[in-house]
């Protein structure tokens, strides 16, 4: 089986959806320690004026875990974020065809805790928008224990998984020979290649939000996530 596991982020790239759509088992990884200023609260639309960042408040506590993270309502960043968004891709070819789930996520709802918002919109953009088939789990669901590598390495075992598949970015403090002598194929994914599209404003830029290429190919999103690469 192969699995990944990862944090749960606010409306993630084109990359996050890539792991999952390489992957039986995405688990989110929420009961690990919050970091502020990272991807778990905030991401980048593409604007007029450049790469713009919408942040959901949640305070600058570190010492929660992201399951315990709560938003702060009281002040209106829904409103503000959904203005943001219609403002920049109004014009853009499929706005109208997703507007309604933005509606639904920004005006009609009321999120109390991070991980709720964040795991609603990848699993709904996965499953409805994506067509992805992978299966959602937490990570609370099964046993682990000890600290960062070996908890994540004990939570694998638990899952019953035999290839990992993980961002690039682990390289740095994963020790592999750990998981492979436990049964565990590691494999990185790549990140590179991702073709272009037509964006609302120049110059392109890939580290945005999921939504802008939605918002720009509609039902094509998946050949600029993977369908590309069986070309």
């Amino acid at each position: 089986m192969k699995a990944a596991v990862l944090q749960s982020n606010y409306i993630p790239w084109k990359g996050y959806f890539d792991i999952i759509h390489d992957v039986d088992m995405f688990v989110f990884y929420d009961e690990v320690q919050y970091t502020v200023g990272d991807w778990r609260n905030r991401n980048r639309i593409q604007t007029v004026g450049g790469p713009k960042w919408l942040t959901v408040p949640c305070g600058y506590d570190i010492k929660r875990k992201i399951d315990e993270v709560k938003i702060k309502n009281e002040l209106p960043w829904q409103q503000k974020h959904y203005r943001s968004i219609s403002e920049s891709y109004a014009r853009a070819p499929f706005f109208q065809k997703y507007r309604e789930l933005l509606e639904y996520v920004y005006l009609e709802c009321r999120w109390e805790f991070l991980y709720q918002l964040n795991r609603y919109l990848i699993q709904t953009i996965s499953k409805e928008l994506l067509n992805l088939d992978a299966e959602f789990r937490d990570s609370r669901e099964f046993a682990s224990h000890g600290e960062k590598d070996e908890k994540l390495l004990s939570l694998l075992q638990s899952i019953g998984c035999g290839i990992y598949v993980s961002g690039p970015a682990a390289k740095n403090y994963m020790d592999t020979s750990k998981y492979s002598d436990c049964g565990i194929d590691v494999r990185w994914k790549d990140y590179s290649g991702y073709p272009m599209y037509r964006q609302c404003f120049e110059p392109f830029n890939h580290q945005v939000s999921i939504l802008d290429l939605l918002f720009n190919v509609g039902d094509d999103a998946p050949y600029y996530i993977w369908g590309w690469r069986d070309k």
